[in-house]
């Protein structure tokens, strides 16, 4: 993310040039001239790209010039190579068999950027054609937002690693495939992602790794093997835990100096909907990016009602049925595959009971294109 406004210092191109393959001339000198009334004119040398021809034009003279070559002083048009003809016992001889107005086929000074121009603003995402334009005006390196060092620790005695085939009374890990993919999205870096067993001192040692933000999913709960709360305590500061939000209650926000920790539940549906609400808005404003979610909306009515209960914001899986809003899961922390079925999420207020069949609702879609 670029960090500061980028002014050009000189013109793009910084000369007239040739637009295609022909002849430098002045446009005057083409008046008239057809296929059935050819004009004569001198050559009086070439001109290539990198090799400008080093005299000047006047009345009655050319110039072979090729494509990006600078224009010959007194030339004002390049006519193409296709609207002449040549004497081949005389190599200077040229006939102009077209009229051409000035400026035809002319790159002009400065047409792409002029010198004092802003071409990129601050903020804005580099795109590979802005490195380009960043090239062409002579600046090889600028300011920018680097992209936040996430360190992520997905912790469990249960977990395999993930993609490995499921085991008796073992889970494998879904939460750092998602959580690697839901970062780089958001434009961070992930500096490391280890599955972890519950052990307080190896938990301790990974979130004193060196890292701009630290995410940790699983042991956030109250429970004998939840030790993350009280080792972020110990660290630093817990200043949250506890969500009024169904799924995602567990959730625990804190810091250890100046780095924000996000203790995210295990359970996958509860760790993917923590993660949009609170790791991935930090992780996007760190790199200089909106804070706000990167799912485009759309507006459709409920086919059927959607019931909350007022204290606690619900995150509602649901799918666009015949152009309609059909809810699918409210509740099911671990049923990841509810998000995979559903095209996108409806967020219930905690002031709100829910919303009636035929409500317009504002859907979260999960495909960004």
């Amino acid at each position: 993310m670029l960090a500061a406004d980028v002014v050009s210092q000189v013109d793009v191109p910084g000369f007239d040039r040739a637009m295609m393959d022909g002849f430098a001339l002045r446009a005057a000198d083409t008046l008239g001239a057809s296929g059935y009334n050819p004009l004569p004119l001198t050559i009086l040398g070439d001109a290539f790209a990198g090799h400008p021809f080093g005299g000047t034009l006047h009345t009655g003279e050319a110039v072979r010039i090729m494509t990006g070559a600078p224009l010959p002083a007194g030339a004002d048009a390049v006519l193409p190579a296709e609207k002449t003809d040549t004497d081949p016992k005389d190599p200077h001889k040229l006939f102009a068999q077209g009229e051409i107005s000035p400026g035809k086929h002319v790159g002009r000074q400065g047409e792409d950027v002029d010198a004092g121009a802003t071409v990129l603003v601050s903020g804005r995402r580099l795109r590979p054609q802005d490195l380009g334009v960043l090239s062409s005006v002579g600046r090889a390196e600028v300011p920018v937002v680097r992209q936040p060092r996430v360190r992520l620790v997905v912790t469990g005695d249960e977990l395999l690693p993930a993609g490995t085939r499921p085991q008796p009374n073992q889970t494998v890990d879904a939460n750092t495939p998602v959580l690697k993919a839901l970062i780089t999205r958001d434009g961070g870096l992930v500096a490391h992602g280890d599955i972890l067993p519950d052990d307080p001192q190896r938990l301790r040692d990974a979130m004193l790794a060196e890292a701009d933000v630290l995410i940790v999913s699983g042991g956030t709960s109250v429970g004998q093997e939840d030790h993350l709360p009280r080792l972020l305590a110990e660290l630093g500061e817990l200043a949250v835990h506890g969500i009024a939000m169904r799924p995602s209650s567990p959730t625990g926000l804190g810091r250890i100096g100046r780095r924000p920790v996000f203790l995210l539940p295990g359970n996958p549906v509860s760790c993917l909907c923590a993660y949009d609400f609170f790791a991935g808005r930090a992780i996007r404003v760190l790199g200089g990016r909106a804070k706000r979610w990167p799912y485009r909306t759309t507006t459709a009515t409920l086919r059927r009602k959607l019931v909350s209960v007022v204290g606690r914001l619900d995150y509602a899986r649901v799918a666009l049925v015949e152009g309609e809003v059909e809810p699918l899961a409210i509740s099911g922390a671990a049923i990841l595959s509810s998000t995979t079925r559903a095209d996108g999420f409806v967020v219930i207020p905690a002031d709100s009971e829910g919303f009636p069949a035929g409500a317009p609702v504002d859907v979260f879609l999960y495909d960004q294109d």
